[in-house]
């Protein structure tokens, strides 16, 4: 699966409860969501690799789709958006939607200072700016994400 799948669903399911939510809470979201799967599980949700960005982990693909936006709320409302409830179990399904529901509220640089702790995960690979852009590993994520 795509991250940008996943984005969808998260974007369409926030903006028909009545809390869109910004690009930059879409991307912490997805790194969560990501651990979460990556500990309760033993395998990623989806196949992208979150890069180690200035105000966190990053999917650039999901980024660059959404950056128009800037930091405004994102209503977005994809026909399509819950196919990827097929594609995962029931058990599955309550833990992405327990992660959305659980994280939306929450302000986005609240978000990125979680992201951001010392000798976790992004903090690794960014390396005060000398790991800019280069991928933060899955096993880092699951190892050392928070």
């Amino acid at each position: 699966m795509k991250a940008l799948e996943v984005a969808r669903y998260i974007l369409t399911k926030c903006n028909k409860d009545g809390q869109p939510i910004s690009n930059l809470q879409l991307q912490k979201m997805l790194y969560y969501i990501q651990y979460e799967f990556l500990t309760n599980y033993g395998k990623p949700l989806f196949d992208d690799d979150f890069e180690a960005w200035k105000f966190g982990p990053v999917i650039p693909a999901v980024y660059y789709e959404y950056s128009h936006m800037g930091a405004f709320r994102i209503g977005a409302d994809y026909k399509d958006y819950d196919k990827i409830l097929s594609e995962i179990s029931k058990d599955e399904i309550n833990t992405l939607n327990d992660i959305i529901v659980d994280k939306r509220d929450i302000n986005a640089w609240k978000l990125v200072d979680n992201t951001h702790k010392s000798g976790k995960a992004w903090d690794i690979v960014f390396k005060n700016g000398d790991g800019i852009g280069d991928v933060i590993s899955k096993e880092l994520i699951h190892e050392n994400a928070f």
